[in-house]
This record gives C-alpha cells, structure tokens and sequence, in this order.
C-alpha cells in the first residue's frame, strides 16, 4: 500500500501526518470534512478547539515548561488544495484520498495534484501539537480554509479572537526562501450572451485540442515562460477564421484561475470545400506554435480531426470580438518589480475560457505587490473585454503583505538559517498571495514570516515535495520554536 511507503519516511511525524490529512477529500468551497476531522484531531488531543464563523480551526496549547515567558505564536497553513488531474486519469476529487507514492527523493500523486500546498505545513503543526517532547512557546494554531480559490478562511477571521504576537506561515515552497511579503490579487471576470445561429450547409465539422502544456502556479510559475492553453488556442481560431471564415460553436479551456491552464478544447465548422486547404494550413501553423513554444513545453499537442457538423455556431460579430479580445488581453508578466530584483510585480492569468449555449466566459486572475499596478492592469483588460460587448466584474480582491525588514522574528530565522546551513537564506518577497496580507488587516501588529519545504509544480498534476528538504525543514522549525524572542 503506497501509505505505508509515505508513512515510513522521515520525520515520520510529519509524513504520517500528511498521509493521515491526504486520505480526507479537502477541495476548496468543500472543506466540511476536513474542517470536522482537525476539529476531532485538536479536541482528540485535550487542547482547546474552536471553528469560527467561516470554518477555520483554532487549536490552542501552552507552552512547554520554560517557556512560558516567550512570544506567543500563531503557526498557520491552509486546509484546502487546489484539485487538478490529467485527462487520462480517473480520480474523483470528492470521494477519493489521493494516491501517493516515492520516487527517488521525491514524493508525488499518481495523476493528480499531490496536496504538499498547504497539507506539509498542516502535517507540521499537527505533528507539534501532538508531541509531548518537542519544546516550544504557547501556540495557536490556525487552520484556514478557501485559500486557493478566494482567501474567504483568511477574510473572515475576526480580530481578537488570536493572541499571538508573531505567526509563522508554512506555505512557501523553496527551503532556502524566508518569505516577508507577497503580491495581493482580483479576479478579473467578463460575460456576455451571444446569439445561437444555425450550422449553415456544407459545412465540415472539427474539433481542435491543446494538452501536453505543463501548467503550474500562475503566481509563482508565471515568469517562466510556459504556454497557456487558452492563449494557444485562440491563435489557432483566429488563424482559421482570418483564412477561412472559421466558425466556433464551442471552447473549454482551463479550469481553476491560479493555474496556468493546460488544456483546451473547441468545436468548430469551416466550408467543406476548403477542408484539404485548411487541414494543410493549419499543420504550418500549429508546427510554427510548437517550435516557439519547443524549450519550454516540448511535450505540447495540438491536435485538429473532423468530428460530426455542430448543428449550432455563435453569431459571427461577437466570435469576432471575442476572438481579438482573448488576442488583445494581457496574459503573462506585466511588470517587474524596481524595488526587488527577479520579482515580478505584476502579472494575469487568462485561466478560463468558456463558450457553450450562447453564454462566454472568461476568468482572469491579476496580481501585484503594488496596489496601484493591480488596478492598472485590472483595468486595462475590463477594457479590452468592455469593448467587445462584455460585462466584467472585478471580484475577491485581496491585499498584498507589505515587507517589515526589522522583525524581530525575521532576524531569528535569518540567523538561525545561516548558522544550521553555513550560507544565507534568500530573504524575499513571492509574486504568490500568501494569506500574511489578508491577515494582517485585522492583526496589524502581529509580526509575520513564512517558510516550508521544496515543494515544485504545485496547482498541477507534477507537484512534488522533496523529501531531503521536508528533513531540513524540519530540523529548521524545531530550532525556530526553540528561539521565540521573550515577550
């Protein structure tokens, strides 16, 4: 059984922690489960449990002895993971523990998302809150849920009902990083109707699918380069009707908006007259996508085949517009950061993009450590998705985390990091939204950091954690609880 593989890793406290956190289904906007099993796991433990109003779990326990005139803590990471699988793999998110297995130093999921982003970091605080000899000041623990698609877990944890004076947040995913800030984020949604026409005669009917696209975080991935599927796709639509008066009756791209989407499919007709012409043509054009895209997505398929005629296609003067709009809009790196070196500032996602029974839909997700350049960029796709007839709502904005380069807790895992590891930790800012932002409104005085293992390809099926780094990590926290400042 693959669990028992993962559980005799170590440090087994967390390992079998997080097997025991990746049997329960936990996607986000459907935490129930999840929220009840820590709910059973603090109370289980005698220590104080709480879930407040949005479904966050509190867990409350003292200090060791001697350690009680230390800074009272707050160690916090998120219940819910990001659902994500190949085509070909058959997984049902909401019934189904995940299927994880060893390769080499890594730890991975059979098809799907492994759940490492934020499951290792709630396995840690699990794995303290039931040791009865690791040392460590009085902590509350805070579990969040909706991280992935909204923050609402973070949004809706009232003030004052959290002591602590610092919290270390365990969700970023370089071992050598110590996170002090972190870019904030809107959801950019435009809609419109459009008429449902019948297929003309002698038409021909084909289908177009992009797979293969590697995907990743849209935060942290996004300057890499890597292809989006939606973006690929509309080069190809465009590319037919430019040439050959293509007619769309259906797109699905993407699926969640901080993933890089990966795949997309659309139906579509074109005059049955030009079908030898078109097949030919649209090889040259999709070999021409492939060689752009060959260093960074060498396994990307983009695969046109005749499928029966749709009996319906939208109405031509909307797919124009749509087709330029999803051409013109903003995807990818908008602008680097002047302040930091390598941070990117400012970026979109075009995530989602759906076009079936006269409804379209497209979901961008925008994001900036600058609260001004977020607005702008917000701004400037409204109005590329505003011209072509769309309504666009702006939604779920959240804050940035403003870097505090004199904490007190910042100079601890600093120090601590060079003395354990003989070089300096990479002290940073992430184009990721970590929840310290959101947080931080309501505890504005609270001291904040964030740190974890390696975790790579998360938001995709490739997400893997790196069991050498889990070990370090670890070692790492266990000096960190031992070094609180006195209060």
């Amino acid at each position: 059984m693959m669990n028992s593989e993962i559980r005799n890793l170590e440090p087994k406290a967390i390992w079998n922690k997080f097997a025991d956190l990746n049997a329960v289904p936990r996607p986000s906007k459907k935490e129930e489960r999840v929220i009840s099993f820590m709910k059973h796991f603090g109370e289980n433990l005698g220590l104080e449990t709480m879930v407040d109003d949005v479904g966050n779990v509190i867990i409350k326990k003292p200090a060791s002895a001697g350690m009680e005139d230390r800074k009272r803590i707050v160690m916090q990471s998120h219940l819910d993971m990001v659902h994500q699988k190949n085509a070909d793999t058959n997984f049902d998110f909401d019934s189904q523990g995940i299927d994880m297995y060893v390769d080499g130093d890594w730890v991975k999921a059979k098809g799907t998302t492994l759940g490492a982003d934020n499951g290792l970091g709630v396995a840690t605080i699990m794995a303290i809150l039931e040791s009865d000899s690791i040392v460590h000041p009085a902590i509350e623990a805070l579990f969040t849920i909706d991280e992935e698609t909204g923050m609402t877990g973070a949004m809706g944890l009232k003030g004052g009902l959290l002591k602590g004076e610092i919290l270390l947040n365990l969700d970023t995913e370089e071992d050598d990083e110590i996170g002090v800030g972190c870019a904030g984020g809107i959801d950019v949604t435009a809609t419109r109707s459009y008429a449902i026409e019948e297929t003309p005669e002698f038409k021909a009917g084909f289908s177009i699918t992009v797979r293969g696209l590697q995907g990743g975080h849209s935060g942290m991935q996004i300057h890499e380069g890597l292809g989006n599927a939606n973006k690929i796709m509309n080069r190809v639509l465009f590319n037919g009707f430019e040439n050959f008066g293509l007619r769309i009756s259906e797109i699905d791209g993407g699926s969640l908006r901080n993933a890089i989407p990966r795949e997309s499919k659309a139906k579509f007709v074109i005059d049955a007259v030009h079908e030898g012409t078109f097949i030919s043509e649209m090889k040259e054009i999709t070999k021409a996508i492939k060689a752009e895209l060959k260093t960074m997505e060498p396994q990307l398929e983009i695969l046109i085949s005749k499928t029966e005629t749709p009996k319906s296609i939208m109405d031509l003067g909307v797919q124009e517009g749509l087709t330029r709009a999803i051409y013109a809009a903003h995807n990818g790196v908008y602008r680097m950061s002047a302040d930091i070196p390598d941070l990117v500032e400012t970026s979109n996602n075009i995530a989602r993009v759906k076009v079936k029974d006269g409804e379209i839909k497209i979901g961008c997700l925008t994001r900036s450590s600058v609260e001004s350049s977020k607005w702008d960029l917000a701004n400037a796709l409204r109005s590329v998705f505003e011209l072509t007839g769309c309504e666009v709502k702006l939604s779920g904005d959240y804050p940035g985390w403003t870097p505090n380069m004199d904490s007190s807790i910042l100079k601890v895992l600093d120090g601590l990091y060079e003395k354990m590891n003989g070089e300096k930790a990479h002290v940073a800012a992430c184009h990721a939204g970590l929840e310290c932002g959101i947080l931080g409104t309501n505890y504005p005085d609270m001291e904040m950091i964030s740190f974890g293992p390696n975790i790579k390809g998360a938001h995709s099926p490739d997400e893997r954690a790196q069991i050498s780094s889990v070990q370090k990590y670890w070692k790492f926290v266990l000096e960190i609880l031992k070094e609180i400042p006195k209060r």
